[in-house]
């Protein structure tokens, strides 16, 4: 072998070496990470300590080929009883060939048209008989297609929020905040614990009302998506999955639902596009003997205001 063989040989043996090296690093890597992400799903799923309760009985439609996939989401102040109104009703709609998030929130106290029941107020159809019912009702008044539901206890929003953002969630609350929503929320920026999230989305004592509440409501939604989407916060997704696995209750399969919620976040413009239904001009307020106070509608223009907003 000549002299200027031998340097060549030396420095493509050092290249291999250094090559299994990093190889053998990367791999380390991979299974620490794995390992890592398996035991914080399973501590977030140990920490909802509950099974998903099976006995909703929910028909979606079925989802047509190039169809926006519509996912009727409800937050529900159950306080540990067996029956309670729907507190938010939202309707999820996903264009996964535009790769764009759609957010329809209804009003609890809008005059519905509820099937095989006396005219209520659209919160009363889950308490009556669940999400099959509160499905129908929206259905029907809106001619919406609901694919899925997801559902999920005020407390448990709150044991969520805590882990996807152990420091709290960035807000701007527009004014202080206290009556009947359990925390005391002073005017200003600042980082909101779970449940004093939950507490500014259900503040309602102002002159908005059950209006402003919704906008509130819209503005923590895309708020927990950035915090889904934060590099910072990456290390608590797992956590947050296994968690979501145990309080979210769903259709959605076992082997789905940590996919659509992983979807749901990372599909979909920075800022999600929100209509809140009834739409301005569509509305009055009635009062009813057997309702109290309620929202009557006119139901074709807010149809065409949801099909506007959809296809936009």
């Amino acid at each position: 072998m000549d002299e200027e063989q031998q340097p060549m040989r030396r420095t493509r043996k050092k290249r291999l070496r250094i090559g299994r090296v990093l190889t053998l690093v990367l791999v380390l890597i991979v299974l620490v990470s794995g390992i890592y992400t398996v035991s914080q799903y399973s501590s977030g799923y140990k920490l909802a300590n509950k099974e998903v309760d099976l006995t909703i009985d929910f028909k979606g439609d079925p989802l047509k080929e190039g169809e926006r996939e519509n996912i009727l989401v409800l937050g529900v102040d159950s306080r540990g009883q067996t029956k309670a109104r729907s507190d938010t009703m939202m309707l999820v709609s996903w264009d996964k060939k535009e790769n764009d998030v759609k957010i329809i929130s209804f009003m609890r106290d809008i005059y519905a048209d509820i099937p095989g029941y006396q005219s209520y107020k659209l919160n009363t159809a889950y308490y009556l008989d669940s999400v099959q019912l509160l499905k129908n009702t929206i259905q029907n008044m809106f001619d919406l297609p609901i694919h899925h539901y997801a559902l999920i206890d005020f407390s448990s929003f709150e044991s969520l929020v805590d882990i996807i953002a152990p420091e709290g969630i960035p807000i701007n609350v527009e004014k202080d905040m206290s009556e009947k929503i359990g925390v005391s929320l002073t005017k200003g920026k600042q980082h909101l614990s779970g449940k004093e999230l939950l507490g500014y989305a259900r503040f309602r004592a102002d002159a908005q009302g059950d209006f402003g509440r919704v906008e509130r409501q819209q503005i923590v939604m895309e708020a927990l998506k950035n915090e889904l989407l934060s590099v910072g916060n990456l290390s608590n997704v797992p956590k947050f999955l296994g968690a979501a696995e145990g309080y979210i209750e769903t259709d959605y399969s076992r082997a789905d639902k940590a996919k659509r919620i992983i979807d749901a976040a990372v599909s979909g413009k920075l800022e999600m596009e929100k209509l809140t239904v009834p739409v301005e001009g569509t509305y009055t307020f009635k009062n009813y003997k057997h309702a109290g106070s309620v929202i009557e509608i006119d139901t074709e223009k807010n149809k065409t205001a949801i099909n506007d907003f959809l296809e936009k």
